[in-house]
């Protein structure tokens, strides 16, 4: 009888764990990524709509086009690569949101290799 008691709480201490995935807000907009390399800081601005990302990167501007999966997923396929790499589409992934920021992670897609990162919108 005491094991039938545990089972109804340990569901309920489960459940009330929910991660918050507002993706939709964060589909169009001006936004950054910061990040370190090497012990450097480096900042990406880049601006999204729902089939264009216009990247800035030192200076440099690039252009890919969005594939939307879900909500929550996109494939990145830049439209003028400089080499195979380049070529090479990205699948991006929104894992939480929270208020301004998401946090993603991303790969070459076919590629079992994965980074995660933060980004904050700037404004839509």
């Amino acid at each position: 009888m005491k094991k039938l008691l545990l089972i109804p709480l340990l569901f309920s201490m489960f459940s009330c764990y929910n991660v918050e995935r507002n993706c939709k807000d964060f589909k169009t907009g001006k936004f950054r990524f910061d990040y370190e390399v090497d012990g450097v800081k480096k900042t990406t601005l880049f601006e999204r709509n729902d089939s264009i990302e216009i990247e800035t990167f030192e200076g440099k501007t690039d252009t890919a086009s969005i594939r939307w999966i879900n909500d929550c997923e996109y494939v990145l396929t830049k439209l003028h690569p400089k080499n195979k790499n380049e070529a090479q589409s990205i699948a991006m992934k929104i894992l939480t949101t929270t208020g301004n920021t998401y946090t993603f992670e991303f790969g070459m897609v076919g590629t079992g290799q994965k980074q995660k990162g933060t980004v904050t919108k700037l404004e839509n």
